[in-house]
């Protein structure tokens, strides 16, 4: 009976949570590397070099990481409906005005803004999940939810590519109607969040009697296990663990955000219309969620975390580093095929790490430090790569740096394997 009772709640709480936080993500995942697409016709509209792009695209995780761990903190305390509501709607509304920059200075002030309006959800849906799913399902589950990233970007560069077409309607440039029409889905979709989201597993009324009795006992046994010491705010921030995985995640941030922001310029470059580069650049996302999915699950089946980590950032280096001799269509898309698979297949296992030492304000500030930190990868990753191309015409010197963070996201990952291995108190988290 108990064994069915888990199963049944299980799949209750997966399909009623995960699709509905997936579509959630992909919507904030368009919004945030959109950015990418635009830049095929926007950069020559505008003026951007390489440099100036670079850092427009990337100063968003500026805004993201100085509201990150407060906007964590308040969603903890106010509840996920409420809160992510709020940041969808006020990302909705920043995304659309970025239709209306008209410069350098109007571009970097709403790509900050956007990323002050994100802050808090990635990191607050990490800390959401761990409220619902035991410890022993959080990696699969989680890959569920991730696999959004690489399917928004399936989903999102045909439509992206599409928009750019409408150049000159009603007088506006193709990218001014990419980012007004993808701004919609996220304010539609704050507003559903408001009346469809649940808190916590206890004010769950689509749960029976029996089922949130198990959950919550299951949960309360689940925050149990861990250290007692673990749960301050202030424990979150300072934890060694913490700060190990945030340089873990500034590695596959890097790579994932330079997959995103200047993919689409590297396919182009080939002398194909936008609509192509679109059609392109969604094939190696399909076969990342795939790599993701079937990855976590024999994370949690084996009960493995390390090198399922460091095996996926050494597959997302290598990629990057074949992308540099690629001379055909065909060998970027194989490379950037497996910098997708790489890239994606690391996050899982790693985002399935701090909550199994960290709980309550802990984990809001320990994942949303992780998430902030580690997201400056985002800034550093791209940036880099356009003050290198306009320093040396190529993408190649870039595409070597943004390796060499991967490598050491791998270096670190098992470094503090073989830290945690030493001390009892951070065993589990290399174990697990």
């Amino acid at each position: 009976m108990e064994r069915e009772l888990e199963t049944r709640v299980l799949r209750k709480i997966t399909w009623r949570i995960v699709p509905f936080i997936m579509v959630l993500y992909l919507i904030a995942f368009i919004d945030r590397v959109n950015i990418g697409f635009a830049s095929l016709t926007m950069n020559q509209d505008l003026g951007f070099s390489s440099t100036v792009f670079g850092v427009g695209a990337g100063i968003f995780f500026l805004g993201y990481f100085i509201f990150e761990v407060p906007s964590n903190l308040i969603l903890h305390k106010l509840g996920a409906r409420i809160w992510i509501a709020r940041v969808m709607i006020t990302w909705g509304l920043v995304s659309g005005a970025m239709a209306l920059v008209q410069g350098t200075t109007s571009f970097y002030i709403l790509r900050f803004l956007l990323g002050v309006a994100e802050a808090g959800f990635f990191p607050g849906i990490i800390l959401y999940l761990s409220y619902w799913f035991p410890a022993r399902r959080r990696a699969a589950v989680t890959a569920m939810f991730m696999a959004a990233a690489p399917l928004s970007t399936a989903i999102g560069s045909p439509i992206s590519g599409a928009l750019l077409e409408m150049h000159g309607i009603w007088g506006l440039a193709g990218w001014q109607w990419m980012f007004i029409i993808e701004a919609i889905p996220a304010l539609v979709f704050g507003v559903v969040v408001l009346f469809y989201l649940t808190d916590r597993p206890e004010k769950a009324k689509w749960l029976s009697v029996d089922e949130r009795t198990w959950l919550a006992k299951t949960m309360e046994e689940d925050q149990a296990g861990k250290p007692k010491t673990s749960h301050s705010i202030w424990a979150g921030l300072a934890d060694i663990r913490v700060l190990a995985l945030s340089l873990v995640y500034f590695g596959t941030s890097a790579g994932l955000y330079t997959l995103g922001i200047w993919a689409p310029q590297i396919i182009k470059s080939f002398g194909l219309s936008s609509f192509q580069v679109g059609l392109i650049n969604a094939v190696p996302a399909v076969f990342a969620v795939v790599g993701m999915i079937l990855w976590a699950r024999h994370s949690d089946k084996s009960g493995e975390r390390t090198w399922h980590v460091v095996g996926a950032c050494l597959l997302a280096a290598a990629g990057l580093a074949f992308a540099t001799g690629a001379t055909s269509v065909f060998a970027v898309l194989m490379a950037l095929t497996l910098v997708n698979i790489g890239i994606s297949a690391s996050k899982p296992p790693l985002w399935s790490m701090p909550t199994l030492f960290l709980s309550g304000p802990g984990a809001a500030a320990g994942i949303a430090t992780i998430n902030s930190i580690g997201n400056l990868g985002g800034f550093v990753g791209p940036s880099m790569i356009g003050w290198i191309k306009d320093a040396t015409g190529s993408f190649a010197g870039g595409l070597y740096f943004v390796a060499a963070l991967l490598l050491v996201s791998a270096t670190v990952t098992l470094i503090l394997a073989r830290s945690s291995a030493r001390d009892p108190q951070t065993k589990a988290s290399a174990q697990h």
